[in-house]
């Protein structure tokens, strides 16, 4: 039983912490850009998963991950920044 028990603590782990979450797709859009993080909810904006106005975290995955330049985070993150100034 205890072999048992060991296998599952394994599969568990693959679970919990896998790479190539929303948080590092080009295709997330999290609700707040500058202070994203893996618990961070955002929308995803694939062109085939956009009609379904999918809701994630940036700990979610799927197949269709492609990995975000840091340039494009630096960008996202200038533009929101700009925008929270300009609401003041």
């Amino acid at each position: 039983m205890s072999q048992t028990e060991s296998e599952l603590q394994k599969n568990l782990r693959k679970l919990m912490w896998q790479s190539e979450n929303c948080l590092a797709c080009v295709w997330f859009r999290p609700n707040d850009p500058i202070n994203a993080d893996i618990l961070e909810r955002g929308k995803c904006i694939h062109s085939k998963l956009k009609p379904y106005e999918l809701l994630v975290s940036g700990r979610d995955w799927c197949n269709l991950f492609a990995e975000i330049k840091q340039e494009t985070i630096d960008m996202l993150q200038e533009m929101a920044m700009k925008a929270e100034e300009s609401k003041k």
